[in-house]
């Protein structure tokens, strides 16, 4: 490889990163390319894992993969479903790994106090999510980790305190939907209200799911591919979550009301701390 420019360093999420741009010259008759990941050696000891984001245009194929400590390596002619699976499973990793998006899932879902409204909740936060993400990833829309994490955070803690603060104003009855006239959607005004939050916080998500990628290019339809592949992974996580969670707590809010009231308030209790705290680190 020859070294096309120089290097430079700079901060994601409180880390530093090296990007270095690198230009190889592969031999035109081959009928396949390996590509191999080695810039961290099993004996180095100090890093302990690496995720690579390639895409390729080699011999007419075109394509992109995601490489780490356990997957080293790629060849051009691998199949439609090994991409798949590489970056199904690292948004699968992502959200898995990341405990904040994990407490704002979770916000929502004690919050909930219908099926509905987490379906609802759910798919809001998805698509507000997809979009944002999937813009910043290919570079046309940037905002500074600065503003996007301490917001993150303290999404967090505002979701929570929603609960919270029905518990605080209708006691037991705060599961309960309010009297008048609903939407097309089937949701009070609490709601609804709730919904447009999520929605808005759904956005400020997206742009650090990107952040977590690292990808800054031009538009690219292989790219696109990819993202959208992660994305999936990221979805399916959720999707596990809310069908783990929601129903224990149904049930538990039917057969123990005021039991299931102490319970989801505990944990909204809990998340808003956390979310708070990280607020306030974040910040400063």
């Amino acid at each position: 490889p020859v070294r096309d420019g120089d290097f430079t360093i700079e901060r994601r999420e409180g880390v530093p990163y090296a990007l270095l741009v690198l230009d190889y010259r592969c031999p035109g008759a081959a009928e396949a390319h390996e590509v191999r990941s080695g810039l961290f050696a099993d004996s180095e000891g100090y890093v302990r894992d690496t995720k690579t984001i390639v895409t390729y245009d080699l011999d007419l194929r075109t394509g992109s993969t995601a490489l780490d400590a356990e997957h080293r390596s790629f060849s051009t002619h691998q199949s439609w479903a090994e991409r798949f699976w590489q970056f199904f499973r690292l948004g699968a990793e992502h959200l898995l790994t990341g405990i904040d998006h994990i407490l704002f899932l979770l916000a929502l879902v004690v919050g909930s106090r219908r099926l509905r409204e987490i379906v609802l909740a759910a798919t809001t936060f998805t698509l507000a999510h997809s979009v944002t993400f999937l813009l910043a990833a290919i570079g046309l829309v940037r905002a500074p980790a600065s503003f996007v994490e301490p917001v993150i955070a303290l999404s967090i803690a505002l979701v929570a305190g929603w609960h919270l603060s029905r518990i605080r104003r209708r006691g037991s009855h705060a599961t309960d939907l309010e009297t008048g006239d609903r939407g097309r959607l089937g949701l009070d005004r609490a709601g609804s209200t709730r919904l447009a939050v999520v929605f808005c916080f759904g956005l400020v998500h997206g742009l650090g799911f990107a952040s977590a990628l690292g990808i800054d290019q031009a538009w690219s339809w292989t790219l696109l591919w990819s993202l959208l592949v992660f994305n999936m992974g990221i979805e399916a996580v959720q999707l596990a979550i809310i069908a783990l969670v929601f129903p224990v707590l149904a049930l538990l809010r039917r057969r123990q009301p005021v039991a299931g009231l102490w319970v989801t308030g505990a944990i909204a209790a809990g998340v808003a701390l956390m979310g708070l705290v990280w607020f306030v680190q974040r910040v400063l």
